[in-house]
């Protein structure tokens, strides 16, 4: 299993990794193998504020539905709109191409409450 050192994830099986000040948001390769293969990604809360842990878009996979969650508190700024047509990216790169939103963080200190891949990995029996 793929779990790179550089990012941060959450338990709920997303990641982030910081570039540039701005944080770039996905699902890990454990959570896209536990998906099967991504059908659709919606993200309804571009521009919009959200708190960490709170509900930023869902990933629909051939037989569920999995809601997506804000590993940090900030603001949306940008879709990965290849995901629009090619959801699969996830399911083929999940921390590169397959990345989901872009956000300006907020609250920089909450990258410290996250797991590192250590953590990641023993959360998920790695």
């Amino acid at each position: 299993m793929n779990i790179p050192s550089e990012l941060k994830y959450t338990k709920d099986h997303e990641w982030i990794r910081v570039e540039d000040g701005k944080g770039i948001v996905g699902i890990t390769e454990f959570a896209q193998k536990e998906l099967g293969d991504i059908v659709f990604v919606e993200v309804e809360t571009l521009d919009e504020t959200l708190a960490e842990g709170e509900t930023f878009g869902t990933i629909e996979a051939v037989k569920t539905v999995s809601d997506l969650f804000m590993p940090i508190g900030g603001t949306i700024t940008d879709f990965n709109e290849a995901l629009t047509d090619t959801p699969e990216l996830i399911n083929k790169d999940p921390y590169g191409q397959g990345w989901i939103v872009k956000v300006d963080i907020t609250d920089a200190s909450q990258l410290d409450d996250l797991l590192d891949a250590t953590a990641y990995a023993a959360l998920i029996g790695g």
